[in-house]
């Protein structure tokens, strides 16, 4: 298994590309190109091959990339042959959409804990997924060995809830509140600002629009 930095960029795009070979096995596809690649998943081909070019000779010239094979190897290096436990901490109205999404049968992540500071959610069950009150958080994130945190709090709660995650060990926070989190290096946080997202979306459609181009 290849062990070694890759480009930020890099990595964000191998799950994309993992999760089309998927569509390619199901429909019985045994290789692919670059180029088919690149159409399907919207990266441009020359992308596509220095990005698998960090992982050695992964496909044959002239051939392309047996489907199959590129798929086993994408699997091991997403770690997607094994169960990983993921906690959330907020039950609010997101909170409650990821509880209720919980990756159905599209990953092997799985949403194992979920914790709040309401009252009437401690100790209860949504969605199969056991809420547990926020001063238990630390004792049961170590517990159960979760290094993973989705993190869906009012901004105001974020670091303070961040400083506590990391004092359970955790080494990866999924971050969808406003507020960027202070974290020590060995910690990774990934930011997802929904609002940032629909501002940028809306701001595209109205400058890069063909009737907007002059």
């Amino acid at each position: 298994m290849v062990n070694k930095k890759i480009p930020r960029a890099t990595a964000k795009r191998l799950p994309i590309y993992f999760r089309y070979l998927n569509v390619l096995k199901d429909a019985n596809k045994q290789r692919v190109s670059s180029t088919e690649l690149s159409e399907a998943v919207q990266v441009d081909s020359a992308t596509i091959r220095r990005d698998f070019s960090y992982f050695g000779e992964l496909g044959k010239r002239g051939y392309g990339y047996d489907v199959e094979s590129l798929l086993k190897f994408f699997k091991g290096i997403l770690h997607q042959d094994s169960l990983v436990s993921v906690a959330l901490v907020g039950v609010g109205s997101l909170g409650s959409a990821l509880l209720n999404f919980n990756f159905h049968q599209d990953t092997n992540l799985r949403i194992s804990a979920a914790f709040d500071t309401k009252p009437e959610y401690a100790n209860t069950v949504k969605s199969g997924i056991p809420i547990y009150p926020s001063e238990d958080m630390v004792k049961q994130l170590k517990e159960q060995q979760i290094d993973v945190v989705i993190l869906t709090v009012p901004g105001i709660k974020a670091q303070h809830v961040a400083d506590q995650l990391v004092e359970a060990g955790v080494k990866g926070i999924l971050n969808f509140t406003p507020v960027r989190l202070s974290v020590p290096k060995n910690v990774q946080v990934q930011n997802i600002d929904l609002t940032n997202e629909l501002q940028t979306l809306i701001y595209f459609i109205k400058n890069y629009t063909e009737d907007s181009i002059e």
